[in-house]
């Protein structure tokens, strides 16, 4: 007789303090608010429409919360890392945009059911530790008949290449589902089909654009939490070795030439309905 034995489930809790501490180093708004354009294309997309209310879900510095209530919606931004929120409370007062800010857990929503039009997420979901749960909380907070947006980088993609370059040096946690099957559409349909209507996906590409390989690996070593703290458990030698790959994989991904950057990064945008 064959004996299973079932493997442990990975500490989420622990996972999450670990996952705080690298999103709230470096400075990740100045990162962000290059991303602006991707929040604005994902409001398009999920039709946020004046008076509806909003949720972004692990909002980061606000874009998809901006370009929300740019369009006169009821917004809520939430993220558990309060230093992130703080960047977006900031932009929204410099544009008198009215945006009620909540720390939330986006695992655990502090919101009834069906309480909101549209739930929104820009490369935010994605980095949760279940999967299943996160997918869950976005559409129970969700009424019937409204829509979830999502924006999330593919595994092909730049960013999801950058990620398997991190990764060979400073492992993920044992047991977790990469944050890139989010940017699948396999995946998305897996975690949202049970409760969707209809579920429509599209690949596009943000553009990365910096002076030059070298510039772009000193603004995310200094300021992409990710990055930051992968340098930073590193030897010297080993830093040097993954500035190498990742300043190789750059050159791989660049279209302008030697004088400039321009750095494609291929991201799903998914928009689905709630029955």
């Amino acid at each position: 007789m064959t004996t299973v034995t079932a493997k442990p489930l990975p500490d989420y809790a622990a996972i999450k303090l670990r996952q705080q501490a690298t999103w709230a180093s470096g400075d990740f708004a100045i990162i962000g608010v290059t991303l602006q354009i991707v929040g604005e294309s994902l409001a398009e997309a999920a039709d946020v429409r004046a008076d509806e209310r909003v949720l972004d879900v692990a909002a980061g510095n606000g874009n998809a919360t901006l370009a929300a209530a740019r369009r006169y919606a009821e917004v809520t931004s939430t993220d558990y890392v309060p230093e992130l929120l703080d960047k977006g409370r900031i932009r929204a007062a410099a544009e008198s945009l009215p945006v009620t800010f909540r720390v939330a857990d986006a695992e655990a929503l502090p919101f009834r059911d069906g309480e909101f039009d549209v739930v929104l997420s820009t490369f935010g979901a994605m980095f949760t530790p279940d999967h299943s749960r996160t997918a869950w909380e976005m559409m129970r907070v969700t009424r019937p008949g409204g829509r979830i947006g999502l924006v999330n980088w593919t595994p092909e993609g730049f960013i999801g290449q950058l990620f398997k370059a991190i990764g060979a040096y400073v492992p993920p946690p044992a047991g977790l589902q990469s944050p890139a099957l989010w940017g699948t559409e396999s995946h998305i349909a897996q975690l949202f089909g049970p409760r969707a209507a209809h579920i429509h996906v599209a690949r596009k590409h943000f553009n990365f654009r910096y002076r030059s390989t070298a510039h772009w690996l000193q603004v995310f070593r200094d300021f992409y939490g990710p990055t930051h703290k992968a340098f930073a458990a590193l030897d010297q030698a080993k830093q040097d070795a993954l500035a190498k790959d990742i300043t190789a994989l750059l050159e791989r991904y660049n279209v302008a030439g030697p004088s400039s950057l321009v750095v494609p990064g291929e991201y799903l945008e998914s928009v689905i309905t709630i029955r």
